[in-house]
């Protein structure tokens, strides 16, 4: 069995927090210390904030760890998450502050279990956990989109994401993102967002449309047309306007559409 390396920066970094904040000690133990694996961890969080009077934590906590031990994709992905956000957010401290406080990392986890169980003939449940995920992160994405691995919801409040979105690897972007529909049809109807595109806040991408690979979104820009690949555009509606500088701009979080 190899190691998991994850798991060991987790635990190392919160038993360091545990003896320089005791007030914190139980919650990081309760939280952390008395799990084996970081799915374990990761169950526990989750169905703590997702509770609620009518389904239980205990009960959630089951049906969340269901969902990770039948599918080891999902936790290949929150492994990548969580390289994702300490690799590219500035303000990170180590893999235990994602796991532990980030919503944004919440939600996507949690959409993660809502889409195992979308697409294992579970309707009811999925939508039942998106509308606790929205209730609680502020976060609104429908369990049949689908979502890659290595990525960064940074701050997240008020994002949304339409049922027949498709995001690819290595994504990232800010807050009071929308990847909707316009209202107009039916069907397939939402983006499709290429590997490694950075989206900034506010911005809104509308239509079964394609962002290219490497492209940037402008914060508060609206976006109605394909966008070309390694292309930055921007405004209402979006122009292009340059090209990142990097390749892939979504693993460098930088929220200037210039």
């Amino acid at each position: 069995m190899t190691r998991d390396e994850i798991w060991a920066r987790v635990r190392s970094e919160v038993e360091t927090e545990a003896k320089g904040e005791p007030s914190l000690a139980s919650f990081l133990h309760t939280t952390v210390l008395s799990h084996s694996r970081l799915e374990d961890s990761l169950s526990f969080i989750l169905a703590a904030k997702l509770g609620s009077e009518t389904i239980t934590s205990l009960t959630l906590r089951e049906l969340i760890q269901q969902a990770f031990d039948d599918d080891p994709g999902i936790g290949a992905a929150v492994r990548e998450d969580l390289r994702a956000v300490l690799s590219r957010d500035p303000a990170t401290r180590g893999y235990s502050q994602p796991l532990l406080y980030f919503k944004g990392f919440h939600a996507l986890q949690s959409y993660r279990v809502a889409h195992y169980y979308w697409t294992h003939e579970r309707p009811a449940l999925a939508m039942y956990l998106q509308s606790r995920i929205s209730e609680v992160f502020a976060v609104d994405i429908h369990p049949g989109a689908r979502i890659g691995k290595g990525i960064m919801f940074d701050h997240a409040t008020s994002v949304v994401i339409g049922e027949t979105a498709v995001v690819e690897d290595d994504f990232s972007m800010l807050h009071e993102v929308t990847l909707g529909g316009t209202g107009k049809v039916g069907g397939d109807r939402h983006p499709k967002i290429g590997r490694g595109v950075m989206i900034g806040a506010g911005a809104k991408v509308l239509g079964n449309i394609r962002v290219g690979e490497g492209a940037k979104i402008g914060a508060g820009s609206v976006v109605l047309e394909d966008v070309a690949p390694f292309t930055t555009v921007a405004g209402v509606p979006a122009r292009p306007v340059s090209y990142p500088i990097h390749g892939l701009p979504a693993m460098e979080l930088d929220n200037d559409p210039l």
